[in-house]
């Protein structure tokens, strides 16, 4: 069975306005760390572990601190999307719906656990994904998670749709088929097959 994982941020959508709203409004209360988050900020730790964006984001702290300060942002921020939603990527639920009909569909991020399940929520998507996995969830590589929903769900191959080189490298080496959404936030080497509209999927695929 062929199965489509797509990656969160910069492929099914931008939520980098809504969550630099919601993590400027936990760590600007922060004693020693206040700071506010741009949009611009948001778009540059797209992709990144939740580790790494805890260090980027508030270098001046010890570990244990600067982890439960972005983990206070994030669960604001679940909060916020799960109220508010983001900015869908244009033509993204006609396209799942056409999609569904002929592969499963799941989502691996490098997310905390509850970003997934609230942009499912708030947009009633539960029914076109079939299993969903995250870095929150397990602490694991994007591409161990990857492999381990490919592996949960028999799948025999795969397609990955990403907008990062991360998301290429990791595709690449848990053996799927690398489709990079270049409407995204990054780049991928030349050649790759890819998509400038989330609406062009179904036809690529049949070329690949």
């Amino acid at each position: 069975m062929t199965g489509i994982i797509f990656d969160m941020d910069g492929t099914l959508w931008d939520s980098s306005e809504e969550v630099a709203l919601a993590w400027t409004e936990v760590a600007k209360k922060h004693p020693t760390a206040a700071r506010s988050f741009t949009i611009e900020d948001l778009q540059a730790l797209m992709g990144k572990t939740m580790d790494d964006i805890a260090e980027i984001s508030f270098p001046n702290l010890e570990t244990e601190e600067r982890n439960a300060l972005l983990e206070a942002c994030c669960d604001n921020e679940n909060n916020y999307l799960l109220r508010n939603g983001a900015k869908l990527t244009p033509n993204l639920e006609e396209t799942l719906k056409e999609l569904k009909k002929d592969y499963p569909l799941f989502i691996v991020s490098n997310c905390q656990s509850g970003y997934i399940e609230a942009f499912l929520s708030h947009y009633g998507f539960e029914d076109y994904f079939e299993d969903i996995e995250c870095y929150g969830n397990n602490n694991l590589l994007k591409e161990d998670n990857i492999r381990l929903i490919a592996e949960r769900n028999g799948l025999s191959d795969f397609y990955y749709v990403g907008d990062t080189m991360l998301d290429y490298t990791s595709c690449k080496n848990a053996g799927g088929t690398f489709i990079h959404a270049a409407y995204g936030f990054g780049n991928v080497p030349e050649g790759t097959p890819y998509i400038n509209d989330f609406s062009e999927l179904p036809s690529i695929l049949k070329t690949l």
